[in-house]
């Protein structure tokens, strides 16, 4: 099928901006690229990409167009996928985006569940935050996502869901470990406190609730990385938040503990596809595998 390859070239052009660095991801020459577009502007009667000093950027016409390889695309996996069932098969990829606090120990483990399934089926997973999740959707880049605090969205179907509570973490010898029920807030005052950045939902949904009730938590390290902020509490007695799965077992290094206060903030993890696309059947059966596994 070389004429879906060649519109595989605008479409990594259109995410890259740039012929030379898609020609490179694509590992062919960019004046192969290059041509190829000028056959499809020709073929339509229209520039597809705006030539800028700095890169390439789409026309209204090249954005229509780009969505129509994306869909066609979607709909060819789909396709293949279906075929591939009529052989009793569940081969075919899975493409999915999950947010950091689902990566680390969740997702792992239901992959290895499914896989111990159906072990011809491949994946394909990105790390990434509810923006990245929300357009790997709508571009048909990915065939689900995976996302905490996910806000109702237009175009968006929210397959099934689960709530999760924000937990305190710590190292096994910190203090407040000794403690084995629920901790009080104005307990972690006397700690230094590492944080996700602000961006990120379990960080939001904490400063929201602080706000309301006046305490402060002056955070010593801010990280957009869940690793690092666990990792840290390896070396010092400070204090972290987290999704109660997404704590890393560490091999018994961290542990969690629930929060007191009334009306602390929980937060549910959304397992998402976009609105009426109809998904390959083998990642329809790993949705419902989840789904399962939510229960």
């Amino acid at each position: 099928m070389n004429h879906l390859r060649f519109l595989h070239y605008l479409d990594e052009v259109a995410r890259v901006g740039s012929i030379r660095q898609a020609a490179e991801r694509l590992h062919v020459a960019p004046s192969a690229v290059n041509r190829r577009i000028q056959d499809l502007e020709e073929e339509l009667g229209t520039p597809l990409f705006e030539r800028l000093p700095r890169g390439m950027r789409l026309t209204a016409a090249g954005e229509l167009f780009v969505n129509y390889i994306r869909s066609r695309a979607a709909h060819l996996e789909q396709v293949r996928s279906e075929i591939e069932d009529l052989h009793g098969l569940r081969r075919g990829r899975v493409r999915i985006v999950v947010s950091q606090a689902a990566a680390g120990a969740f997702l792992p483990e239901r992959i290895a569940g499914f896989r111990a399934k159906h072990p011809l089926v491949e994946f394909q997973v990105q790390v990434g935050d509810h923006s990245r999740a929300l357009d790997a959707l709508r571009t048909f880049e990915s065939d689900l996502a995976l996302i905490f605090h996910l806000t109702p969205e237009a175009g968006i179907e929210r397959i099934d869901e689960m709530q999760q509570p924000l937990c305190l973490v710590m190292h096994h010898s910190h203090p407040l470990a000794a403690q084995p029920g629920p901790v009080r807030l104005r307990q972690c005052l006397d700690y230094p406190v590492v944080l996700p950045t602000r961006d990120i939902a379990g960080r939001q949904l904490l400063d929201a609730y602080l706000a309301k009730r006046s305490i402060k938590l002056r955070p010593a390290i801010e990280s957009n990385s869940f690793e690092f902020l666990l990792g840290y509490l390896q070396h010092e007695q400070a204090l972290s938040f987290q999704i109660e799965i997404g704590i890393a077992r560490n091999n018994g290094e961290l542990v969690h503990r629930e929060i007191a206060d009334r009306g602390f903030p929980a937060a549910n993890l959304v397992l998402a596809s976009l609105q009426n696309r109809q998904l390959p059947v083998v990642a329809y059966a790993f949705a419902d595998y989840l789904r399962g596994t939510f229960r």
